[in-house]
């Protein structure tokens, strides 16, 4: 089944073309790297993916099924973000915030879900520890849980290995493919990470800077 669909899409800013005339198609379990140097449009890509960022050509298509609410999110961490005062459960529940509807209490299927992704993720012991007292490593993984709290069908990341070290780099991406794998959800990773072995991507969307 097709999820989402890039077609002829491309992103300006003023006069300056950053993306153009970009087509993919993502469908149920696929595994899509995005590549690309700094200034190929990577980030403005991802705010369109989000419908944050409209494009200045073309159009990118949700499939019915799939609600903007329901697409998980990992973004890049910043320094403020890793210092956050709150639980590790506190973080990883409120990824279920979206599904929520106009009244924001978790529901039991939400605490089983989140419960679910801590024990595949394993992190399950460090539910009650404060996040900000994590490793770089953990920290990153109560984030993906956090996202996948939000989806059963795509999930996007951005730069998810940007600050971790080779080891615990090569652990996420087999992470990330046993995931796809498992439960048949689509990613779509952006990351810079072009000389790195890509052994398990369905499709790779290469940027280059005003093209595609």
């Amino acid at each position: 089944m097709e999820l989402l669909h890039v077609e002829g899409v491309s992103f300006s800013y003023d006069q300056y073309t950053v993306i153009k005339n970009l087509s993919f198609k993502v469908h149920e379990g696929d595994y899509v790297w995005v590549i690309g140097e700094n200034g190929t449009g990577k980030s403005t890509l991802i705010k369109g993916l989000l419908n944050l960022k409209k494009p200045s050509s073309g159009q990118i298509i949700f499939n019915e099924t799939l609600k903007q609410s329901e697409v998980g999110y990992l973004p890049q961490q910043t320094v403020i973000q890793k210092e956050f005062p709150a639980s590790v459960w506190e973080i990883i529940l409120s990824g279920c915030l979206n599904q929520c509807g106009w009244l924001p209490l978790y529901k039991k299927s939400d605490k089983e879900r989140a419960v679910k992704w801590m024990k595949e993720l394993g992190i399950y012991e460090l539910r009650d520890c404060c996040y900000r007292e994590l490793s770089g490593g953990q920290q990153q993984r109560v984030l993906l849980a956090r996202a996948l709290c939000a989806t059963k069908k795509l999930l996007i990341l951005d730069e998810p290995v940007a600050n971790l070290d080779p080891k615990a780099t090569q652990d996420f991406y087999r992470l990330m493919h046993r995931i796809n794998q498992e439960n048949k959800i689509a990613i779509v990773m952006v990351s810079h990470d072009i000389e790195n072995k890509i052994e398990h991507a369905t499709q790779v969307v290469h940027l280059k800077k005003g093209e595609f």
